[in-house]
């Protein structure tokens, strides 16, 4: 299937997903909120970074491979937790673990899917992260948290930028919303796209009736087609520091929070029992105008030090933003819409395509940087194309770094 895709980058596999699926669901993924200020910024700020060469060095025997919380990898990426790839392909959480699992990173299942932790667990293996909400029932959130213990997941990440919903104005105008209600404009929009209304949502339709989501605690569980149009019922905006707390008492793998763009934040975290921190401002979908995490990253890791692990997501759509995200800091990345794009394109076919391209472009990207491994990769491959960009922490001269 891939090598029928003819996608040579994730902006191919995003132009074959832009065709396949419908407008409003396409949409949903692509776009981020209001005027898309930071939508267009996460991109742009990776343009004002600039590669540093050393030759005549022998890159032979170069390796993507990394460590993750004492687990070898053959990447720095993760999976992000994406709740709609159950809807870009039929069963798409299991389409992306499996390509998760064959690349040899984690993948990362969110709250919102429907396909349930256990499905996966049984189905897909590998290296299994969940994702969470809190909720204002907070037994609610606590109950998935136990589910992913019992399922075999080996790292816990809450999501706290979530707090109210961005102001997503195109889904409105598509009438694509979730929980999902149908419009003539969405009803429309899934019947000019018959091979997706066939192959995913009348496969539901068929075998499992219409998609629910299946993490959600059976008191909250609900069919895509009930509660507020809209909105999300059980978000809360009531998060504090003694949730994580709590968390920290009954999850006893891996703890990352993710979702922060300031560094005492980050610190504080580390503080109250997080084992990593994932910098993001959630793809540009939440706070227009928010800073992009690549501006904010080597200020969280100066604060976090050696204490806890560095995720970094958003705008992410090459092998060598990858790079220079890890040479700000980062101990890997987390890939988000990519994976989804592939999965639309292709289901797991289409997500090993993108997860392929990237190590191709990684692997080709260390050799002209003169890198043989991922622990090589550091600000001293680095220029700034500007002084605004420049972190204060970093001062480069003359291919040395101090801090």
């Amino acid at each position: 299937m891939s090598s029928k895709l003819k996608a040579y980058n994730i902006f191919d596999l995003r132009d074959i997903a832009l065709k396949r699926v419908p407008k409003g669901l396409f949409e949903f993924v692509d776009r981020g909120t209001e005027d898309e200020v930071s939508l267009r910024n996460n991109r742009a700020v990776f343009e004002r970074l600039r590669f540093k060469t050393r030759t005549l060095r022998d890159v032979s025997k170069r390796s993507t491979e990394t460590t993750i919380f004492g687990v070898k990898h053959k990447m720095p990426m993760v999976i992000a937790p994406t709740g709609t790839a159950g809807l870009m392909w039929y069963e798409g959480e299991l389409a992306l673990a499996r390509a998760a699992r064959a690349a040899g990173i984690p993948f990362t299942l969110a709250t919102g899917s429907i396909t349930s932790m256990e499905r996966v667990a049984e189905h897909a293996g590998g290296e299994l992260w969940f994702q969470l909400y809190m909720w204002p029932d907070r037994s609610m959130s606590h109950e998935l948290v136990l589910r992913a213990k019992a399922a075999g997941f080996k790292a816990l990440v809450v999501t706290v930028d979530g707090v109210a919903s961005g102001n997503r104005e195109y889904n409105v105008r598509n009438g694509f919303t979730l929980p999902f209600s149908f419009s003539p404009r969405n009803v429309v929009d899934m019947v000019s796209h018959p091979r997706w209304l066939l192959s995913v949502m009348l496969r539901y339709l068929v075998t499992t009736g219409m998609p629910m989501y299946a993490n959600y605690p059976e008191a909250a569980r609900a069919k895509m087609t009930k509660g507020p149009v809209g909105r999300s019922s059980l978000r809360t905006d009531s998060i504090s520091w003694d949730d994580l707390d709590a968390l920290r008492k009954i999850w006893p793998h891996k703890l990352i929070v993710k979702g922060m763009l300031n560094p005492q934040d980050a610190a504080l975290a580390v503080d109250h029992g997080a084992d990593g921190i994932g910098v993001s401002n959630h793809g540009g979908r939440n706070l227009d105008g928010i800073i992009s995490p690549l501006e904010v990253l080597p200020e969280i890791v100066d604060a976090v030090g050696k204490r806890a692990s560095v995720f970094m997501d958003s705008g992410i759509r090459r092998g060598s933003d990858v790079i220079k995200a890890l040479a700000l800091g980062a101990d890997a990345v987390m890939v988000g819409r990519s994976t989804l794009y592939g999965v639309a394109a292709g289901g797991e076919a289409g997500a090993a395509r993108a997860l392929d391209l990237y190590r191709e472009e990684i692997s080709r990207n260390m050799a002209l940087l003169g890198l043989c491994t991922v622990d090589e990769i550091g600000p001293q491959c680095l220029q700034f194309a500007d002084k605004d960009l420049r972190p204060a922490s970093l001062s480069i001269v003359d291919d040395k770094t101090t801090v």
